[in-house]
């Protein structure tokens, strides 16, 4: 990766270097330096002596205060003795003057000074001329140190110091670090698992390649390009392929590079990040985390941020004012596309908008296959089962798994990264690590084991809940004493009103469990009773799954790929608000009631599995369908009661939960665990 392009001279354009001047270019600075060093000749031609006047030199001489005298051609110098240095030393009180010796200038034609030094019988000597210690110390020392002053000074205002920090004058240059991709062999056969986004670009990659070809029918090729989706799936490393598919320099830096504490700052880095951007065409420029920079103007009514407000109007101005023909492709990133400025959105800046989105099965395998290149892989791994058990993960994510998988297996002194190891990585990344060294008693293990068999048998029962692979009572995570791990059997992208009550039954079933073995519940349950709510209120506010009839009373603006909400204003009456309370009550009761009648139809069941957790603590699926036969899915499966029940004749139509919903009921979650909150903690 070259960290610079070659300027037509040859010379390599190093950043904030000021088009080549030198600091010693301008008269003005040679007279400044003149002026500097004149000073410093007069700050350091008395230093290390005490200069007094020719009568009082000599009157000293006769009063036979010297010990030693030295002669030269223009001046005299006289060491005081050691009785007049104590002296001093008790006048001055430690102003360090004392010891120093007394220099005049001598007058020409004085024949008497000779005499008057042999009468005062003190040591003396001459020298003929200056030597080459004095010309160096009062000449040429102050000369260089002031040259050095002077080059330091203005390589810390032209920011030439190379790796050292950024000078005075360098707030206003861009923090862009410039790429070329095709040495790094970042392309497109590196990305896997967003084909849809890949196509979205292949356009961009032909334009900068030959763009004579969309001129030629009056074709333009969009300015920017804003990839948008969750975290880790691969937005920063899409941009990176696609300038090394197209082969041109790549400027990289993020959004929060260009505030700073000082106003106007961050946008002179925007017209400085344009200029030199414009000056290498074509290329592309890759902002990423846009949301730092281009936040939403109307985010409030009073304050506000001025400078990250001059910046985004830079940059704003900067999109709508580069010329179409420089080939200036700029291309940003953001998980956050809902609060960014509508001016920033609109055509003729960020033309595209690319959804990078969770991979499905296929694109899984593929990412897996990709990060799995360098590792090991023993024979019973088959990373199409891997991407099968992990939906809803992001390639980070799957790149974690590997990770982990590898880490696991040289821990174990393996020589390959085996099935085990895979299956250990994926628990770590949704349940968090084992806490072996926890030790609880004997009454809370049984009340684990027999919450989480709660879980796993109504899950199991009810046919529209998701399929139980793993149930165990280790602690795992912040505070989780065990956890029920359900998988779907496929990737799903909608949700029917049957599944999402199957599911609040399920969540439900822990704490119901709890209830009917030991007469009340436990703490351990606060987390099913969030999750529980959390849907029952996205049914009844967004869904239209409620006696309210088919109405959204939620305020979506928009996307939240991370789960957040802002502050909650409704647009609906006090009364609504508490009949929407009523209905999240009464689905959430019903769900407590559908899995208190499972659990009573079917207790040698539960009994039967929280026998085999405390014997052995982890059930795997295979035991389970030993010890309560395979899982009835539709046609034909459990109803509410225990009871077979024979397939609808017209099944309901699903009804859309991707829309703006949180990832908590979003059919794309990537961790469905029911886990149970280590009861010291309190309710979480």
């Amino acid at each position: 990766m070259a960290d610079h392009e070659k300027t037509p001279k040859g010379r390599p354009d190093k950043p904030g270097r000021l088009a080549g001047r030198s600091p010693f270019s301008s008269p003005a600075a040679w007279l400044v330096l003149i002026a500097l060093a004149v000073f410093l000749f007069r700050a350091f031609q008395d230093v290390g002596v005490r200069r007094i006047g020719y009568s009082q030199w000599k009157e000293m001489l006769r009063s036979q205060s010297f010990e030693r005298v030295v002669v030269g051609p223009d001046w005299v110098r006289g060491y005081p003795r050691p009785a007049e240095v104590a002296a001093e030393n008790d006048r001055d009180k430690g102003k360090g003057q004392a010891g120093l010796p007394y220099v005049a200038t001598r007058m020409t034609g004085d024949d008497e000074l000779i005499k008057d030094i042999e009468k005062s019988k003190v040591e003396y000597d001459a020298v003929s001329s200056s030597g080459m210690g004095d010309v160096f110390w009062v000449w040429v020392a102050p000369i260089a140190l002031g040259l050095l002053f002077w080059g330091w000074v203005m390589r810390r205002m032209t920011g030439q110091m190379g790796q050292g920090p950024p000078g005075v004058m360098t707030f206003g240059k861009s923090k862009a670090r410039i790429h070329m991709e095709p040495d790094t062999g970042i392309t497109f056969k590196d990305v896997a698992g967003i084909d849809e986004a890949v196509e979205e670009l292949q356009e961009i990659v032909e334009f900068l390649k030959t763009p004579e070809k969309y001129r030629r029918l009056g074709g333009r090729i969009p300015k920017g390009v804003l990839l948008v989706g969750p975290p880790g799936t691969g937005k920063t490393l899409l941009a990176r392929a696609t300038a090394g598919e197209a082969g041109v320099p790549f400027f990289s830096l993020s959004g929060s590079e260009f505030v700073e504490m000082f106003v106007g700052v961050g946008a002179a880095r925007v017209r400085d990040l344009f200029q030199q951007a414009t000056a290498k065409a074509p290329c592309i420029v890759f902002i990423d985390e846009l949301d730092a920079l281009g936040k939403s103007r109307n985010s409030g009514i009073m304050g506000g941020h001025d400078e990250r407000e001059q910046t985004l109007n830079q940059l704003l101005a900067e999109m709508d004012g580069f010329d179409n023909r420089a080939s200036l492709i700029v291309m940003g990133a953001t998980n956050r596309p809902e609060i960014l400025d509508p001016a920033l959105m609109r055509p003729g800046r960020f033309d595209r908008q690319v959804l990078v989105d969770r991979p499905d099965k296929r694109g899984r395998e593929k990412i897996l296959q990709i990060h799995a290149r360098n590792v090991k892989l023993g024979p019973d791994v088959d990373l199409r089962s891997v991407a099968a058990r992990t939906p809803g993960f992001a390639g980070a994510d799957l790149a974690n798994v590997v990770n982990e998988a590898a880490l696991l297996a040289a821990r174990r002194n393996k020589s390959a990264v085996g099935r085990a190891e895979f299956e250990e990585a994926i628990e770590r990344v949704v349940a968090g690590l084992e806490k072996k060294s926890r030790r609880i008693n004997e009454r809370e293990k049984e009340i684990v084991a027999f919450h989480e068999s709660g879980h796993a048998l109504v899950s199991w029962l009810l046919p529209n809940a998701d399929r139980v692979t793993k149930v165990s009572i280790i602690p795992r995570g912040l505070g989780a004493l065990g956890y029920t791990l359900q998988l779907p059997i496929e990737d799903r992208y909608l949700l029917t009103r049957s599944e999402l009550r199957d599911r609040m039954a399920g969540l439900m079933g822990g704490r119901v469990a709890e209830e009917e073995i030991f007469g009340e519940p436990s703490t351990g349950a606060s987390n099913d009773l969030q999750q529980a709510t959390g849907l029952a209120r996205m049914m009844v506010r967004d869904y239209g799954m409620s006696s309210l009839g088919p109405v959204s009373l939620s305020d979506d603006h928009g996307p939240t790929f991370l789960g957040l909400k802002g502050p909650e204003s409704r647009s609906y009456s006090d009364r609504t608000a508490l009949e929407i309370d009523r209905e999240v009550q009464a689905l959430v009761t019903e769900a407590q009631g559908r899995a208190r009648d499972v659990l009573r139809r079917h207790r040698d069941k539960l009994d039967m599995l929280a026998a085999r957790l405390l014997a052995v603590e982890v059930v795997e699926e295979e035991e389970i369908v030993r010890l309560w036969g395979p899982k009835v899915e539709r046609p034909g499966g459990i109803d509410s009661h225990g009871h077979e029940e024979a397939p609808p004749e017209h099944p309901s139509r699903p009804v859309s939960a991707a829309g703006g919903a949180s990832h908590a009921c979003a059919p794309s979650a990537p961790k469905a665990v029911a886990g149970t909150p280590d009861p010291e903690r309190g309710p979480t």
